[in-house]
């Protein structure tokens, strides 16, 4: 059996963009993606803390180090700039392992900068 756990939370990122006339996704500065190991084409979960909207997309990257987080296409309906979000990536774990699965949450300030890394 397996458990589907979070493996990795990126708390409190600020949406700085908003395409509607995009193919969809969720663009994310690189440095962030690879410190929460997300990869590009990854599915993500997209909680909007400003209005509780909740969706799935997938990861792109975007320009290193810009803090950019652009929530794309249809998912732009659900997401204005300034909106703060959490951006959570999901593993099937099997259960066995669930006990020991190690999980990580990046905290980012309002320019989408890494203020704190916890692992638990």
């Amino acid at each position: 059996m397996f458990r589907i756990m979070y493996r990795t939370k990126i708390h409190n990122a600020t949406v700085t963009e908003t395409k509607l006339d995009y193919e969809g996704s969720i663009s994310i500065d690189q440095n962030l993606l690879e410190e929460a190991d997300i990869l590009p084409g990854e599915k993500v979960e997209i909680y909007n803390l400003n209005n509780g909207a909740r969706f799935s997309t997938y990861a792109i990257p975007t320009e290193r180090g810009s803090g950019r987080i652009c929530v794309n296409g249809a998912a732009a309906r659900l997401a204005q700039v300034g909106d703060r979000v959490i951006i959570i990536s999901y593993s099937f774990v099997p259960e066995e392992q669930v006990r020991e699965f190690k999980k990580k949450v990046l905290f980012l300030d309002e320019s989408n900068r890494i203020v704190k890394k916890m692992e638990s």
